[in-house]
């Protein structure tokens, strides 16, 4: 069920959280058909990091709320993540990109103060060419992160906030507050 009309307080309260997300200009958020065979109460939000051209990364995060708890959650709250990002292929090369794919969902929970249980996921890295009447550019590099985990307490405004946080690391902005400086040569 992804209505909210006679949902239970703690998932109504918890949509109201994701709902409160105020992130930064370049990650819009939306709202999603949730997924409906997973929990009896779900809500879902979209979020897509655009550049000055087009779109950089795109996501979804997943609220998922079984009143009756799942021994696989820890708890009767489950949040799903989804990112999905185009590399260049310097980045998409490196040996150490799952790691620290990984590493930019931890931090930003642990940044956000987004406590957590069960955490799980993969990360993939793909390469792809296209030939014949598909043909196109010469090679796309993607990143995929998958992830769940239960939060260990009932506020989700700091989760929300972290995977806000997780986009733009995906796409290499900078934190809020830091500006980058490009090399500028004179002549």
């Amino acid at each position: 069920m992804t209505s909210t009309s006679a949902a239970p307080e703690l998932f109504t309260q918890a949509v109201a959280a994701l709902k409160s997300l105020r992130p930064r200009s370049e990650v819009q958020l939306g709202v999603v058909r949730a997924p409906q065979r997973l929990a009896p109460w779900a809500y879902a939000i979209t979020a897509e990091v655009t550049g000055p051209a087009d779109v950089l990364a795109t996501g979804r995060l997943v609220l998922l709320h079984d009143p009756d708890g799942v021994e696989a959650w820890g708890g009767v709250l489950r949040l799903v993540a989804y990112v999905r990002a185009e590399l260049d292929t310097e980045l998409a090369d490196d040996p150490l990109l799952p790691t620290v794919a990984w590493s930019w969902l931890t931090d930003a929970l642990s940044a956000a103060g987004a406590p957590y249980a069960a955490l799980g996921g993969t990360v993939t890295d793909t390469s792809s060419v296209r030939f014949g009447d598909i043909a196109g550019p010469g090679r796309t590099d993607d990143l995929e992160l998958r992830a769940s985990w239960s939060p260990s307490d009932e506020d989700l405004a700091p989760h929300g906030e972290a995977f806000c946080d997780l986009m733009a690391s995906v796409v290499g902005l900078p934190p809020v507050g830091v500006t980058m400086f490009t090399h500028r040569h004179n002549g």
